[in-house]
């Protein structure tokens, strides 16, 4: 970095120092850029360490395209997944972003909400009772039709597939069936309708609401790090929202690249109304919530009502009211008093630097 921009991201850093400090509550959102930055890289010489045989065999490049990957039969697609499950969920971070940022909060009151799936924030001693994983876990699995909702833990089972699988196969008598229908089972991760909601995702969502309602109009600080575009709707939006409503509330953005709040919006089009689909959203059915469109032009976060048509998203389409606009009020640009917008080299810097 020049002296100037070390200068720079220096001032934002005591900015996010200060709204820390004065923060009566903190609220966490963290996205798919913390476990990389803290060391959890799906590809590389990490992946090639624990999967260079798949990769061998299979051409496989990375953990997430091989979470894909149409394998002939179940012995070769848990062989893969075990190992995929105990490096990201059952074995911790090897760099101490998690730990630091514990340290920073643990004497607040504070609430993580994630879209991440590998517990982490658990393994490196948060409090569960204060952690809300919206779209699954890599420790649950799920009957894949489902025929019930109800998830199951899956350590013994995947750590017996890691110690028994030969030639990238488990033995078939440990591939997990569902103790109702006899269905294969699957990870409980969101992809599709399929994924099932189980009664701890929902008092695990329960408590983060109970935990926002106590805290309206308070003094708040809302850390979203390494939250990109990919499902801001659970994360970025609603933060946004949040802090707009509530005057004694900062916002603050941690990320590699999109550290950003989008400007004032055009006339004529209206901004996403994460009040009004916060709850659909959270509780996403088969196809995922609408999402926004990016204006190319001036990067503005919008969408262009369609009273009575269909807003595609992810295959999939929501059907709106005929006449009913999904927005009229335009997002106030937070204050620079109140809004922490850094773009960090990486996340774990900007931890550090706390």
């Amino acid at each position: 970095m020049t002296r100037k921009s070390t200068g720079s991201f220096s001032e934002k850093i005591e900015r996010l120092r200060d709204a820390l400090d004065s923060a009566g509550a903190v609220v966490i959102g963290a996205g798919a850029g913390l476990p990389t930055l803290a060391g959890l890289a799906c590809s590389g010489e990490r992946f090639e360490k624990n999967f260079g045989d798949f990769q061998a065999k299979y051409g496989i490049r990375d953990m997430y395209s091989g979470g894909f990957y149409p394998f002939d039969t179940l012995e070769e697609y848990w062989a893969l997944w075990s190992r995929h499950i105990l490096v990201n969920r059952y074995k911790k971070a090897p760099k101490p972003v998690y730990d630091d940022l514990r340290k920073l909060v643990e004497d607040k009151d504070y609430f993580v909400l994630t879209t991440n799936v590998d517990h982490q924030f658990q393994l490196a001693g948060f409090e569960k009772e204060r952690l809300f994983y919206t779209q699954g876990d890599y420790g649950l699995r799920q009957c894949s039709k489902p025929c019930h909702q109800e998830t199951y833990d899956n350590e013994d089972t995947v750590r017996q597939m890691i110690a028994e699988q030969r030639d990238m196969k488990v033995p078939t008598e440990l591939i997990p069936r569902c103790p109702v229908c006899g269905r294969p089972m699957t990870m409980n991760l969101r992809g599709d309708g399929a994924f099932v909601q189980d009664e701890g995702w929902y008092a695990a969502q329960g408590r983060y609401q109970e935990f926002l309602s106590e805290h309206e109009g308070a003094q708040v600080l809302f850390l979203e790090l390494g939250v990109g575009m990919n499902t801001p709707v659970i994360i970025k939006y609603p933060f946004w929202e949040y802090t707009r409503q509530n005057p004694n509330a900062a916002y603050a953005c941690v990320n590699l690249g999109q550290a950003a709040l989008q400007s004032p919006l055009h006339d004529g089009v209206h901004p996403f109304p994460v009040h009004a689909l916060e709850r659909r959203i959270i509780q996403a059915a088969a196809g995922g919530p609408p999402r926004p469109r990016l204006s190319s032009a001036q990067n503005d976060l919008f969408i262009r009502p369609s009273p009575g048509g269909d807003i595609p998203v992810q295959g999939a389409a929501h059907r709106t009211r005929p006449g009913k606009e999904l927005g009229s009020h335009g997002f106030d640009p937070l204050s620079q008093a109140r809004l922490v917008q850094v773009h960090a080299e990486h996340v774990l810097a900007a931890v550090q630097r706390l």
